[in-house]
């Protein structure tokens, strides 16, 4: 008869929630670096990283941007930003122009190598999706709560947490 350990005192009672597993931001961060390993492998052929690809996402989808506006789709500031720009422009994807209204007011434009780029990165989703194992819907579902979970967590962020009066 095999006798069952006890538990080490130091050990935390089930339905602890300052358990490693217990934690939804770790499975969150185990997901994003995963994808980025996949992300990795497929965007090689492009010669894009992971933020590089957002970028040109944005830029396919709503032509050409303010800087500003960029950051604001992918959530980014322009310190982050303005290098990711500058390597792009120096592969010949786009290209960077002050406006003429206003100075202060840089445009991105894609080049004719980043529009057909966009062609190359069509498989991209596809192989994503895949590499998932889930369904299509599973995916819209997944994407839908998520975008959820961050309108929540933008919002709870603007509030003071509670006893900080």
């Amino acid at each position: 008869m095999t006798a069952t350990p006890t538990p080490s005192p130091q050990a935390p009672p089930d339905g602890d929630y300052l358990r490693l597993e217990q934690q939804i931001c770790f499975s969150l961060n185990a997901a994003s670096r995963a994808f980025g390993g996949v992300y990795r492998v497929l965007l090689k052929d492009l010669g894009l990283t992971y933020p590089q690809y957002l970028v040109m996402l944005v830029l396919w989808e709503h032509g050409e941007l303010p800087v500003k506006k960029v950051g604001e789709h992918l959530r980014l500031d322009s310190g982050t930003l303005s290098p990711l720009l500058k390597r792009l422009e120096t592969a010949g994807l786009v290209r960077r122009e002050r406006s003429a209204r206003d100075e202060r007011s840089v445009r991105v434009h894609l080049t004719d190598q980043g529009t057909a780029l966009r062609e190359r990165a069509l498989l991209v989703p596809r192989r994503i999706a895949a590499a998932t194992g889930f369904e299509l819907d599973e995916i819209r579902e997944l994407r839908t709560r998520l975008d959820r979970l961050t309108s929540a967590l933008d919002a709870a962020a603007l509030e003071e947490p509670p006893g900080c009066e």
